[in-house]
């Protein structure tokens, strides 16, 4: 009973984390960003153009964010569909994921919408998880692709 507690605890956890991740970029709060990863992570956005998969710093990870969101008004991720497998220290999770853009610009072409799945790989940092791993998989972009563009 004990363990099946423990496991829940755990599961409950990586999805708090996961969310915390998402909750701190759109309100544009790098710091905690920055904690919810591990220092060095395995990060791959190449569904997205983001380029291949590749080791990054969660500074370099935050930093790139700030940057490419920075001309935004609004920022909101939805996540949840959450599949959550822990084993000891380490924990893989996946979940469904939806990101609005929202730039009020001439066009009327206000919104772009990012959907697609996430994975994850966490380890246990006593006494909180960190993501080591990130991967988006892009199912599909709606809206206006050249969003930043439009009020230039």
């Amino acid at each position: 009973m004990a363990d099946d507690l423990s496991d829940l605890l755990d599961r409950d956890h990586v999805i708090a984390r996961i969310t915390a991740l998402f909750v701190a970029t759109d309100e544009r709060d790098w710091e905690t960003v920055a904690r919810c990863f591990t220092r060095e992570v395995l990060f791959d956005m190449a569904s997205a153009g983001g380029g291949e998969a590749r080791r990054a710093t969660a500074d370099h990870i935050t930093d790139g964010w700030r940057n490419s969101l920075a001309a935004l008004q609004a920022i909101h991720h939805q996540v949840g569909n959450f599949r959550v497998q822990v084993q000891g220290a380490r924990a893989t999770a996946a979940c469904y994921g939806i990101a609005y853009h929202y730039l009020p610009n001439p066009t009327g072409r206000n919104t772009r919408v990012f959907v697609g799945t996430y994975d994850f790989e966490l380890v246990r940092d006593d006494p909180t998880w960190r993501i080591s791993r990130f991967r988006f998989n892009l199912k599909f972009v709606d809206g206006n692709p050249d969003l930043e563009l439009a009020i230039a």
